[in-house]
C-alpha cells in the first residue's frame, strides 16, 4: 500500500494540471510521520521537492480548504510563509491582493466560530503569524486599511475581536521587538511611526472592550494585547486616559459579595483578577515617568494602587493565611500569588515616594492605609513555601532594606545602634519611618528562611537524612548571598531587633517548641551570616550566648544525626567570627579542641566541615596560636603537634592534607627562624619518617614500590608536604632542602 502511494506521489510535483489531489498529500504526508526507515525517506524527498518548487503556493488554497488532515493543513502553510519571507515582492501584485484576500477570509472564517478546539486554535494562531509576516511587507504601503480594517471588523464578533487582538499583539512584538535584523532600520522606524500614528483606534478600541464587555477571554485577550504595547506606547494613553479606571471598575465590577469566602475561594477569585488586570497593572506599575511629568501622574498612581488594594482587601482579607492556601491551591492559583508579588513589588519599587507620600486614605479600621496592606501581604508572600515566589519577594526587601540603610543619618557610625531611638527624629527619618513596624517580621522571615551557606558541608537530604552534600548548588549560594546582604543592612537598622529575633528563636531550639533541623539550620546560618555586623561587645555578648546554648543543646539532643546536624551549625557559627576569636584566646582555644572532637566524628560530613573551620579559624588568627597566651605555659601549637598523631587518627588522607594546610598557616606566623624550623620539623615528623621507612626497605626490596598501598602511601605522603609547603611558603623550603635532598638521595 505505501509503496503504491509513493509511486502515484510523483503527481503531486506535475503543476500543469488545474488542481492537487489533497488525498494523496494526505496520504504521503501520514507516511512521511508514520512511516519508517526508506519509506519515510522517500516521502520525505517527495515533500521536500513539492515545498522548493516555485508553483507550490498555488496549491496551498486547495489544501486548507478541502484537508481532512492537520499535518498537510501545516505544510501547506509553511509553503505559503517560505513564499512570502522570500519571494513576496516578486509576485505580480493581483496575486498578492487574492492572497491576502484568501487568508484573511479563512481567518475570519475560523476565528468567527466561538468554539474552536485545541487544534484549531493552535492552527489559527499559524495563520495568524503568517499574515503578520504579509502585513510587515504590505502595510501601510499596499495595506494603508489594515489597522481601521481590524478595528472595525473588531466591533462585529467577539471571538473575531479576540483574535484581532492576538494579531495585533504579534504585529507589535514583530515591529517593536523582534525587528532588529528581521528588516532595515528605514522600514522599521517606518512601521513604528504608523503604528503610533494610527494607535489612537486601537486604544479606543481596547477601552471600548474593557468598558463593555463581560466575555472574560475577550478582556484577557485585549489585556494581554495592551501589555504587548506598554514597551512603547506613550505614557500619555496610561496616565491622561480612563485605563486604570477601567480596570479596577472591571475587577470591582464582578466582585462584591466576598466576605464569607474561604480562603480557596479567595484565591481563586484572585486569579480571575489577575485575568482581569491585576497582572497586566503589573506593567503599568513599572512605567517610569518622563522627566516634567505632570502631577496627574502621581495621582493616577495612587488611585490605580489605593484601588487595588480596596478590592484586594475584599477578595482576600489580611487575615487569611497566605502560606497555607498556597499549599492547598492548585497551580493557578499559585500563580496569582506569584503575579501578586509581582505587582507590589514592582510598585512599590518604582512609585515608594508617591505611595508613601500621597496614598493615606485607610482602608478600614483595621488594616491602615493601602501602603500598610500591601506590606502586609508582601510579608504574607513572603512566607509561602516556594522558592520562586520567595525570590519575587526577596529582590524587593533587598533593594528596600539598602535604601533605608544609605538615607541618613544612619550613615553616621553613632547613629547606626538601634533604629528605634532614631524614630524620636520623625522629620529626618520620614521614609524610614514607614517601614519601622514591618521589618521586624521581615528579619524573622529572613531569619526562618535563611538559604546554606557554601561552607556547609553537612546537610538534609529529600528523603530527611543527614548526609554529606556532593555537589555545590550555585542558585543557593547566590540565594545565600543576597539573603546575607538583607539581613546585614536589616541588623543596622536594628542591631538590638535582631539579636532580640535571633536569641528567642534558639530560646525555642533549647527547650524544644520549635526544634527541627531546618530551623535550626536556618537560624546559624542567619547567626553566621551577621558577623561584623554587631558592635564588638555586642558582638562578644551575643557569641558567647549562642555558642554556649548551642554546646548545651549538642549535650542535650541524643542520636549521631541530632549531633551531626548541631556539630556542623557550630562549626559553621565559630568559623565565621575570627573577629571575637582573635580577642577572646580562651574561647578561641575552646571551640579548636572541639574541632578535633569532631575530627572523631564518623557521620558523614562531619570529619570534612571540622577540618575546613579548622583551616579557616587557623588562616584568620594563624598568630594565637604561636605565642604564649595568659594563663598559658607554652604556645597552643605545642599542645597540637605534641597530640598531632591522635588528632588526625581517624581522618582521611584528604582530611590530614587539610589539616597540615591549616597547622602550616599557624606555623608560618611564628617570627623566629629556629623555632619556626623546629615547629615544622616536628610537624612533619610523622608523614617523613614513614617515608624513610619506606624508602628503606626499598634498598633491599625494590620490589616493594610496585605495591599499589605502598604507591598510594608514599603519594599522599607527598601530598602532605605540598598541603604544608602552601601555607608555610618560604620558610618550609629553607627549613627542608636538606632534609628533602636526603630523602632523594636514599630513593
Amino acid at each position: 500500500m505505501a509503496e503504491e502511494i509513493l509511486v502515484k506521489a510523483s503527481k503531486l510535483l506535475e503543476f500543469n494540471t488545474p488542481v492537487i489531489d489533497v488525498s494523496l498529500l494526505d496520504a504521503v504526508i501520514n507516511l512521511m510521520y508514520c512511516g519508517t526507515g526508506e519509506i519515510q525517506r522517500k516521502a520525505q524527498e517527495i515533500l521536500t521537492m513539492l515545498k522548493e518548487n516555485n508553483e507550490a503556493w498555488t496549491r496551498v488554497d486547495a489544501v486548507l480548504e478541502y484537508s481532512r488532515s492537520l499535518q498537510s493543513k501545516y505544510f501547506a502553510l509553511q509553503i505559503l510563509e517560505n513564499l512570502v519571507n522570500t519571494r513576496w515582492r516578486r509576485l505580480p501584485r493581483d496575486q498578492c491582493d487574492g492572497i491576502k484576500k484568501y487568508l484573511v477570509d479563512r481567518i475570519i472564517s475560523i476565528s468567527s466560530n466561538p468554539s474552536l478546539s485545541e487544534d484549531e486554535k493552535v492552527f489559527l494562531n499559524k495563520m495568524n503569524m503568517v499574515l503578520v509576516q504579509i502585513v510587515k511587507r504590505e502595510w501601510p504601503k499596499h495595506w494603508p486599511t489594515f489597522i481601521s480594517d481590524i478595528v472595525g471588523s473588531s466591533r462585529s464578533n467577539e471571538s473575531l475581536c479576540r483574535n484581532n487582538m492576538v494579531i495585533l499583539k504579534l504585529l507589535s512584538e514583530e515591529v517593536f521587538d523582534f525587528s532588529s535584523g528581521q528588516m532595515t532600520q528605514t522600514k522599521a522606524n517606518h512601521m513604528k511611526q504608523q503604528f503610533c500614528s494610527e494607535f489612537r483606534a486601537i486604544f479606543e478600541l481596547c477601552q471600548h472592550i474593557l468598558e463593555s464587555s463581560t466575555n472574560v477571554m475577550l478582556v484577557e485577550a485585549t489585556l494581554n494585547t495592551l501589555l504587548g504595547f506598554l514597551v512603547w506606547i506613550p505614557v500619555g494613553y496610561i496616565f491622561e486616559t480612563n485605563l486604570i479606571e477601567s480596570l479596577t471598575a472591571k475587577v470591582s465590577g464582578h466582585f462584591v459579595e466576598m466576605e464569607h469566602l474561604h480562603a480557596l475561594g479567595c484565591l481563586l477569585l484572585l486569579r480571575t483578577v489577575l485575568l482581569l488586570g491585576l497582572l497586566k497593572t503589573t506593567k503599568i506599575a513599572g512605567v517610569t515617568f518622563p522627566k516634567n511629568a505632570p502631577p496627574a501622574y502621581s495621582s493616577t498612581i495612587c488611585r490605580l494602587f489605593s484601588r487595588t488594594m480596596q478590592q484586594l482587601n475584599t477578595m482576600l482579607p489580611p487575615h487569611t493565611n497566605i502560606p497555607e492556601a498556597y499549599a492547598m491551591g492548585n497551580d493557578n492559583d499559585q500563580k496569582c500569588i506569584s503575579n501578586l508579588a509581582l505587582f507590589l513589588s514592582t510598585i512599590l519599587r518604582q512609585h515608594c515616594k508617591i505611595i508613601e507620600a500621597e496614598c493615606k486614605e485607610k482602608i478600614g479600621e483595621l488594616f491602615g492605609t493601602p501602603f500598610d496592606l500591601a506590606m502586609n501581604y508582601l510579608l504574607a508572600i513572603s512566607e509561602v513555601d516556594d522558592m520562586e515566589v520567595f525570590k519575587i519577594c526577596l529582590d524587593y526587601w533587598n533593594w528596600l532594606v539598602a535604601e533605608l540603610y544609605r538615607e541618613p543619618p544612619l550613615t553616621n557610625p553613632l547613629l547606626t545602634m538601634n533604629l528605634a531611638i532614631q524614630l524620636i527624629r520623625k522629620d529626618s527619618l520620614c521614609t524610614r519611618y514607614h517601614y519601622v513596624p514591618y521589618l521586624s517580621r521581615l528579619r524573622s522571615v529572613i531569619i526562618s528562611r535563611m538559604a546554606k551557606p557554601e561552607e556547609v558541608l553537612v546537610v538534609e537530604n529529600d528523603e530527611g537524612e543527614v548526609v554529606r552534600e556532593t555537589i555545590m548548588d550555585t542558585d543557593a549560594i547566590s540565594l545565600y548571598r543576597t539573603m546575607r546582604e538583607t539581613l546585614v543592612y536589616l541588623t543596622h537598622l536594628d542591631c538590638a531587633d535582631t539579636e532580640r529575633i535571633m536569641t528567642e528563636k534558639l530560646q525555642n531550639q533549647t527547650n524544644g517548641s520549635e526544634w527541627s533541623w531546618k530551623n535550626l539550620n536556618c537560624l546559624c546560618w542567619a547567626i553566621g551570616s551577621i558577623s561584623g555586623a554587631l558592635m564588638e561587645e555586642d558582638e562578644k555578648r551575643f557569641l558567647v550566648m549562642v555558642i554556649r546554648d548551642l554546646l548545651g543543646l549538642c549535650e542535650q539532643k541524643r542520636g549521631k544525626e541530632n549531633k551531626a546536624v548541631i556539630a556542623s551549625n557550630i562549626m559553621y557559627v565559630v568559623g565565621q567570627y575570627p573577629r571575637f576569636l582573635r580577642a577572646h584566646w580562651k574561647f578561641l582555644k575552646t571551640v579548636i579542641n572541639k574541632l578535633f572532637e569532631f575530627m572523631h566524628e564518623t557521620h558523614e560530613g562531619v570529619q570534612d566541615m571540622a577540618c575546613d573551620t579548622f583551616i579557616k579559624i587557623a588562616n584568620k588568627c594563624r598568630r594565637h596560636f604561636v605565642i604564649i597566651q595568659a594563663g598559658e605555659k607554652e604556645p597552643f601549637i605545642e599542645e597540637i603537634l605534641a597530640s598531632l598523631n591522635t588528632i588526625i587518627c581517624d581522618l582521611s588522607p584528604a582530611q590530614v592534607h587539610v589539616f597540615y594546610e591549616a597547622v602550616g598557616y599557624t606555623i608560618s606566623a611564628q617570627p623566629v627562624q629556629i623555632v619556626r624550623d623546629n615547629l615544622i620539623e616536628r610537624l612533619m615528623s610523622l608523614p617523613n619518617h614513614t617515608w624513610d621507612d619506606v624508602i628503606l626497605k626499598a634498598t633491599t626490596n625494590v620490589e616493594i614500590l610496585k605495591d599499589i598501598e605502598v604507591v598510594k602511601n608514599l603519594v599522599n605522603i607527598l601530598k602532605t608536604n605540598s598541603a604544608a609547603c602552601r601555607s608555610i611558603a618560604l620558610s618550609y623550603l629553607l627549613g627542608y632542602v636538606e632534609c628533602l635532598q636526603g630523602h632523594v638521595g636514599k630513593y
